[in-house]
């Protein structure tokens, strides 16, 4: 993981570095209201999990102005490592919470109906009004949107806009939208932070570049001029390296680098457009197979209270393997 930094002047209000601050200061709430939370099992490594990744956004750019990039990578490198430690040895864990009672839940459902359902849908469709209407919104020389960043400035002002109408909605209070993150985060444990993990662990195989070695990796076992089992490697390539990245946009340059381009495009004359759509769409295939892609699959199992958090995984393993069987037959005989 790579220290967030800022790439504009601070002359925008969701300026990439103040969405980063925003976001240390949510999580270090929940540091605070973990710390405080005298009935957690694990309450002072459970804090100091969160603590150390709400460092990086709240401080990475302060310690790149005051010590220089090589010791801000190190330190943030050394989080990382205690991050991993903390979590693999299980320091992680649930805390205690004030929660509503079954009978005060059905009472807010019967009173809220399907408009409960508006803070959600709100955020996507806030999300892209700004992203396509308001990107150039300014008062005087202070702009809205940073303009190298405005989807994620438009989907933050968006989440914001759904807090405030879920708290119309719910006669809740700010404190309560907070502590109920918590929560939610503690629910999910360390796997919410997987795919900012994942996908820089991305860049960095792009950097070492690893698409240059499964190139060689292929060459050894699969004939150049074998172009259905150069489809099938390919797709099913993309499908298990997306299940060990869990982001089909981290596996997708490294094995397009490797196998779709030297292979499919320049030997065999693939269709560059058609391929790489298909190639994408089987590492989708991937992402419904692994614990790895957490905000797809552990997420939901954490906010249904499912028994089992792989259940939706497992659920999912059939339509994910037809799928991607589809893909192959498709890329086979449409791209060429």
């Amino acid at each position: 993981m790579s220290t967030p930094t800022i790439s504009a002047p601070e002359t925008a209000i969701f300026s990439i570095g103040n969405i980063y601050l925003l976001i240390g200061m949510v999580l270090l709430f929940l540091v605070v209201k973990t710390l405080q939370d005298k009935g957690h099992p694990k309450r002072l490594t459970t804090a100091l999990f969160w603590g150390l990744f709400a460092s990086v956004f709240l401080f990475g750019d302060v310690s790149k102005m005051l010590l220089g990039d090589a010791y801000t990578h190190r330190w943030v490198g050394i989080a990382v490592l205690a991050i991993a430690l903390l979590a693999g040895l299980g320091q992680v864990s649930l805390g205690t919470y004030q929660q509503t009672t079954e009978a005060q839940k059905q009472t807010s459902q019967q009173r809220i109906g399907n408009w409960l359902f508006l803070p959600a849908v709100l955020i996507p469709v806030v999300t892209v009004i700004c992203t396509l209407l308001l990107d150039t919104l300014s008062f005087g020389s202070l702009r809205v949107f940073d303009p190298h960043h405005v989807t994620l400035g438009a989907l933050t002002l968006a989440c914001g806009v759904a807090l405030i109408v879920g708290w119309k909605l719910t006669g809740g209070s700010p404190v309560q939208a907070f502590s109920e993150s918590r929560r939610l985060v503690d629910a999910i444990g360390w796997a919410a932070i997987l795919p900012q993990m994942l996908a820089m662990l991305g860049g960095v195989f792009i950097v070492a570049q690893t698409g240059d070695a499964i190139k060689e990796v292929v060459t050894l076992f699969i004939a150049p001029e074998n172009r259905f089992m150069l489809v099938v490697l390919y797709c099913v390539g993309m499908a298990l390296f997306t299940m060990v990245m869990g982001n089909a946009f981290a596996a997708f340059p490294v094995m397009t680098a490797g196998i779709a381009v030297p292979f499919l495009i320049e030997a065999h004359g693939a269709s560059a457009a058609p391929l790489v759509a298909i190639g994408m769409y089987s590492g989708y295939c991937g992402t419904l197979m692994t614990p790895m892609a957490a905000n797809y699959n552990i997420v939901p199992a954490a906010l249904l209270d499912l028994k089992d958090k792989y259940h939706v995984i497992k659920v999912q393993i059939p339509t994910a393997l037809i799928l991607l069987a589809f893909n192959i037959v498709l890329m086979y005989y449409v791209v060429f």
